[in-house]
């Protein structure tokens, strides 16, 4: 399928007037919104009949884009994102007051990465906020690499969809990490960045 500019700004009107769209990311097919938005968020979870109290990750376009996810990033933190991002590395941060609540858990913390698939990059930039990136799909069911392995029910229910290549890569999902504080990583998730990948960049991780 070929896209052309007009769909992506089609997209990102979309998403920054509060709507749902599936786009994708450097591993899957994402469906999401605006990460400041109670209303869209909540859309999100409604479509993929997520469990309440789960909350939803976010992505940015750019390192400029983390200042609308949290406040300055730890030692660590900063580390990871200079040897990882962009790419499918996700890092729990203290999420800013201005996001939605359905993106943070109960410590007020949200999931976040600064994507290296162009078309979400972009969409981000072009909202101007970070963007829900949870993988499109129903609760329990396999997520899509491919468009003819989206679902077509939550395909109709979102506001818009960008149908066109890069396709995303397809493999494992991001891996979530959170970094404790003697500065040794929690593996919250592994994903497409290996425990073995964060040892060989001098990263302690978590002792069982």
């Amino acid at each position: 399928m070929n896209s052309t500019p007009d769909q992506l700004q089609a997209v990102a009107d979309a998403l920054r007037n509060g709507g749902v769209a599936v786009y994708p990311t450097e591993t899957l097919y994402a469906i999401g919104c605006r990460g400041d938005s109670e209303e869209a968020v909540r859309n999100v979870s409604r479509l993929k009949a997520r469990p309440e109290g789960k909350p939803l990750p976010l992505l940015v376009g750019s390192m400029d884009g983390l200042e609308k996810v949290c406040g300055p990033a730890t030692d660590v933190a900063a580390r990871l994102m200079n040897t990882f991002w962009p790419g499918p590395l996700s890092i729990l941060v203290p999420a800013g007051e201005h996001l939605a609540s359905g993106v943070s858990d109960e410590r007020g913390l949200t999931s976040v990465r600064w994507t290296a698939h162009p078309v979400a990059a972009r969409l981000s930039e072009m909202v101007g906020a970070p963007l829900v990136a949870t993988s499109a799909n129903r609760s329990g069911q396999p997520p899509a690499a491919l468009p003819e392995e989206l679902d077509k029910e939550l395909l109709a229910g979102a506001d818009a969809f960008y149908s066109g290549r890069p396709y995303p890569s397809g493999g494992a999902p991001s891996t979530v990490v959170e970094v404790l504080d003697d500065g040794s990583l929690r593996l919250v998730r592994v994903g497409a960045v290996s425990g073995r990948a964060l040892l060989q960049e001098g990263f302690a991780l978590e002792r069982e």
